[in-house]
């Protein structure tokens, strides 16, 4: 019987060490999977939100604010627990208070500036680390040129406007430890940054080799995007830029002042 016990020890000490080593990954694939269901969910309200933001401009002579409102509105609820018990200093704060409307109001009214910490006087930043912009609007009208100071034939048979819009929403990736080994392998994967330090999910490995040359690239950010998902990334504000887009005929006449440039304020 004694002969047996340094056997079982050995083995209770193999099956440590094993364990330690295959944990990190066993973690990432579990919090990894609720990362990817979250951000599948934010994927469908990015779809909506540009619907939104795209009707929002047809029915109001293509107004940037009202676009760039009508997409915060719709996305919030993938960002913000606004019903939750965390909201609730937060409704103290600006004024918020009732049911769930009336909370609704108060966590889209520290966000309407399309900023994730909050306008001028929100005090701390609402949401964690994040402090950029929420969503990026670029529009464009398709069947001619915007009349100034609007467009006078709008009503005329056969005269057709479409308003595009093709909306950024740079979704916040807010499960811990996955949120940081997915941005990293995002970054590789867009061949935007290369990641050769130590390995987060094998530790039997020292260093990680997560290059852009090891991934398929299943699509390709423009030079804008890809610079601001980095910058944010560094500043250690993980996101991931959703990308959606959604044409619809203009349903009143184009006015100028609302086109000085065709991207909404950042």
């Amino acid at each position: 019987m004694k002969s047996l016990r340094p056997r079982k020890k050995g083995r209770s000490g193999q099956v440590m060490v094993e364990a330690a080593l295959t944990l990190p990954l066993v973690v990432f694939l579990i919090l990894g999977a609720l990362q990817l269901f979250l951000m599948l969910q934010a994927r469908v309200m990015a779809h909506y939100a540009v619907f939104r933001a795209t009707r929002a401009g047809s029915v109001n002579h293509g107004d940037c604010e009202r676009m760039t409102h009508s997409a915060i509105l719709a996305l919030l609820p993938t960002f913000h627990s606004f019903l939750g018990n965390a909201s609730s200093t937060n409704l103290v704060e600006h004024g918020g208070g009732g049911g769930a409307p009336a909370k609704l109001a108060a966590a889209f009214r520290a966000r309407r500036d399309n900023r994730y910490a909050g306008g001028a006087g929100a005090g701390p930043r609402l949401d964690g680390v994040h402090d950029g912009s929420i969503v990026w609007l670029n529009r464009s009208v398709v069947g001619g040129d915007i009349p100034r100071p609007q467009d006078r034939d709008f009503d005329e048979p056969g005269h057709l406007r479409r308003l595009e819009v093709r909306m950024i929403y740079w979704y916040p990736l807010r499960i811990p430890f996955a949120n940081w080994v997915m941005s990293r392998m995002y970054l590789a994967q867009l061949g935007l940054e290369d990641y050769t330090a130590a390995n987060p999910l094998l530790l039997a490995e020292r260093n990680a080799n997560w290059s852009g040359r090891e991934f398929t690239d299943p699509f390709q950010l423009s030079a804008e995007v890809g610079s601001e998902m980095r910058e944010r990334i560094r500043r250690q504000q993980y996101v991931f830029p959703i990308e959606t887009t959604f044409t619809m005929r203009m349903l009143t006449p184009l006015k100028s002042r609302f086109f000085s440039s065709m991207n909404c304020p950042r």
